[in-house]
């Protein structure tokens, strides 16, 4: 094989692995849906290399497992007094279990304190004319289905603690793109989608912004694909103090 012929495979092999991973992502007929002038090979290839990255992986999977333990025992009374608020509020369960979408399209049930009526799903219909968000995310500011404690434990960002059950069981990170819904995602447009390479997690890039309501939601899947890029121990640190720092001033929604 000549010099020109070796540099061309070498060209052509990580290109066929970024659409053995796409294709994997999209379906068998990626090939036909891509545009590269959309796609962010770079974070597919990012998603990849990750892959190889044995030390990051066990790190984060430790850590994971480690910190989430600290703050379910250390929070521990924060669960009992959010578990006997949200029965003194309103009719219904605890615990809200609704299944989300992972790494590659798989699924998981994600556990949160119930923050809404047990009938939100159901109503949910008669408020679409009133989404604030765009693409496949639905948010209002004032949402009607929401409960006195659940506006409480939306704004402090308490609503989220039981996922980091979700994080001992391996469906979650601490850090990673938020899980979407399965619905969102049959939305997605391909360049969407790619914020699906890794596993989700409880806070993220999006979680951190101070304007992320105002953010659209391409923006936000930036932001994703931004830390796939740059993933790594010192940005998965940063960004949970930031999400502490978040948490603390009560800027949730």
């Amino acid at each position: 094989m000549g010099s020109q012929d070796m540099a061309a495979a070498s060209t052509r092999m990580p290109q066929e692995k970024t659409q053995r991973a796409s294709q994997k992502l999209w379906g068998a007929d990626a090939s036909q849906t891509q545009d590269h002038t959309v796609l962010d090979q770079e974070a597919v290839q990012a998603a990849q290399r990750l892959v190889s990255r044995y030390g990051y992986r066990v790190a984060k999977r430790l850590f994971d497992i480690m910190f989430s333990l600290l703050v379910l025992v250390l929070l521990s009374w924060v669960y009992v007094a959010t578990a006997i608020a949200i029965k003194h509020d309103s009719e219904g369960p605890v615990f809200f279990n609704q299944e989300r979408v992972s790494k590659d399209g798989k699924t998981f049930k994600m556990y949160k304190f119930r923050s809404m009526y047990v009938d939100a799903e159901e109503r949910l219909k008669d408020l679409q004319d009133l989404n604030e968000k765009d693409g496949p995310v639905f948010k209002i500011k004032d949402d009607p289905r929401i409960t006195h404690v659940g506006h409480f434990i939306r704004k402090t960002s308490i609503d989220e603690l039981p996922q980091f059950v979700n994080v001992l069981k391996g469906d979650m990170s601490i850090v990673g793109p938020r899980p979407a819904l399965p619905r969102e995602v049959r939305q997605y447009t391909p360049y969407q989608k790619e914020r699906l390479l890794v596993k989700p997690g409880i806070t993220c890039f999006w979680q951190t912004r101070r304007n992320r309501d105002n953010i659209s939601f391409d923006e936000w899947v930036g932001l994703d694909l931004l830390y796939i890029k740059k993933c790594s121990v010192l940005t998965d640190l940063k960004l949970i103090i930031q999400t502490v720092g978040v948490v603390l001033t009560a800027q949730g929604n």
